[in-house]
């Protein structure tokens, strides 16, 4: 299907609206929430996503709203929430949100061996379903998710043809544009019949996203931190609750404003330290509040005249990504210390590759953690900007944590204040939004390791966590290869077992021969 112009798909849009106004809405307004019906009426980006899932065909686009508003309204999807639902669905840990895909999209998971089939409870269950597809769409409208069906060591016990269908249902039918994908891990051999009825429900374009992998290839899809140890990965997550896990981006604190609190102590007595050594020092960092959170990771003999100079140094020094809006730097980790090394303070480069002025947002997994700084704010074409990441009070960084920087190019009229850049943020189309990925890195070196971070700016040796790291996917490679050797030792067993019945069996019937011929 050729690709909608604007003007055609907004002619669409006000199709949709027009119709379900006048031929949906007057005989089944008690079967709709009111707050369904006026989120069709202002929200473009949902009547634009009812509209892919059909291919553009009106009637179906209808057919779906319809159907959809009123499962909503039977399920009280918008008043579902965490405190509304039994806790035990929570502890079971067979339904969470954690992780991302090679592609940015967020995990969905459902670990069938954690599931038990159970008709008394199915529509529990079905809830709580509805509630995490909800709990997500709320936070990130309009951003699509991959599904996870881990069936490591599940048994017919788990099969739930009923639940499975469902969960599909609420793809089809209920939340349009809203799956990328269908990882399905490990299934078992016994489950390949029950497989073939779920395909029998899907369409041709569904069943094209289903993906069955095993440990060997399902990082094709998924990288290993977002893994579990048994399927390869090295990630430690376990869902637990409460509180409600939600590693989903949010605005972190001190938004563009001045560092105080915890941290304004802190630097208010490191420039008193400083001043000991040297008065100028001290006047050029009270000038310059930007300039003192790079410094500080900097050897303090050359602060004075090699500030710059240093600066230009860890920029050309550090890995970029280079995106079509921006040149990040670091490209993929931010190095923070541990307790004991005690590096509470990051710096991200933003290059503006353009021609144009770039807004950019920052945002994080953790806002209660980490102070941005700016954290909502643009740069100019050609330049670059420095941006500082700080841990907040005494919070430590998490290698789960994650940050999202947001960008998109402005208009040269439009200006770049604080009430613009929010009206702009406001308006943007979401496919002209680029968007990149940081993760954090927990250096636990030791003393003389630290140092070498200091003098290189940020630009980490070797540390004992990599190492670990290193060796636990040896071991891995090992436990795989050691697998795979006794299965073929244990073929081989039988391979003998089998010849030697043979020769048993063949020596038998030529003394049977021998006996009936003499």
């Amino acid at each position: 299907m050729a690709e909608q112009q604007p003007a055609d798909k907004a002619a669409l849009v006000s199709e949709i609206r027009r119709r379900f106004a006048a031929e949906q809405l007057p005989g089944k307004s008690d079967k709709y929430d009111s707050r369904d019906v006026e989120r069709l009426q202002q929200d473009d980006l949902l009547v634009e996503n009812y509209l892919i899932w059909r291919h553009d065909v009106v009637d179906d686009t209808l057919k779906m709203i319809d159907e959809s508003f009123q499962w909503r309204k039977q399920y009280a999807v918008n008043d579902l929430t965490d405190s509304v639902l039994p806790k035990w669905l929570f502890d079971t840990g067979a339904l969470y949100l954690h992780g991302y895909d090679k592609e940015g999209y967020k995990l969905f998971w459902f670990r069938v061996k954690c599931h038990t089939k159970d008709p008394k409870v199915l529509s529990e269950k079905k809830k709580f379903v509805a509630f995490w597809l909800e709990h997500y769409n709320r936070r990130d409208h309009g951003k699509p998710l991959t599904v996870v069906f881990d069936m490591a060591e599940t048994g017919i016990s788990q099969i739930d043809l009923d639940f499975v269908r469902f969960i599909i249902n609420c793809f089809q039918d209920y939340y349009p544009n809203f799956l990328t994908k269908i990882v399905i891990f490990e299934m078992p051999w016994i489950m390949n019949a029950a497989f073939k009825i779920v395909k029998s429900w899907l369409g041709p374009e569904a069943v094209n996203m289903l993906k069955f992998t095993n440990k060997n290839d399902v990082q094709i899809y998924i990288n290993a931190e977002y893994l579990p140890p048994h399927m390869g990965g090295t990630d430690t997550f376990k869902f637990s609750y409460p509180p409600l896990v939600d590693d989903d981006f949010q605005t972190p604190l001190c938004e563009n404003g001045p560092i105080a609190s915890e941290d304004e102590n802190e630097n208010k007595e490191e420039m008193e330290a400083d001043s000991k050594e040297t008065t100028d020092s001290n006047e050029e960092q009270s000038l310059n509040p930007k300039k003192i959170s790079f410094v500080e990771q900097i050897s303090k003999p050359e602060e004075n005249d090699k500030t710059d100079s240093k600066a230009k140094n860890a920029k050309k020094a550090l890995t970029t990504f280079k995106g079509p809006l921006l040149h990040i730097s670091p490209a993929e980790e931010l190095y923070f210390g541990s307790k004991e090394t005690g590096e509470k303070k990051c710096l991200i480069i933003l290059t503006n590759v353009t021609k144009n002025i770039v807004a950019f947002k920052v945002r994080t997994t953790a806002p209660e953690k980490y102070r941005v700084k700016p954290s909502n704010s643009s740069c100019e074409p050609g330049t670059s900007l420095d941006i500082v990441v700080s841990l907040h009070g005494g919070f430590l960084a998490s290698l789960h944590d994650r940050f999202l920087i947001m960008a998109a190019e402005m208009d040269q009229a439009s200006g770049a204040g604080a009430s613009e850049l929010a009206q702009f943020w406001k308006e943007v189309p979401r496919n002209k939004v680029m968007e990149h990925r940081l993760r954090c890195h927990v250096v636990e070196n030791s003393k003389p390791s630290t140092l070498t971070l200091k003098e290189n700016s940020f630009i980490p040796a070797k540390t004992n966590e990599d190492l670990h790291l290193q060796l636990t996917q040896l071991l891995q490679v090992n436990k795989r290869l050691q697998e795979q050797i006794d299965c073929c030792i244990w073929f081989q067993q039988i391979t003998v077992v089998l010849a030697l019945l043979l020769v048993a069996m063949a020596a038998f019937s030529f003394y049977l021969l021998h006996t009936q011929q003499s």
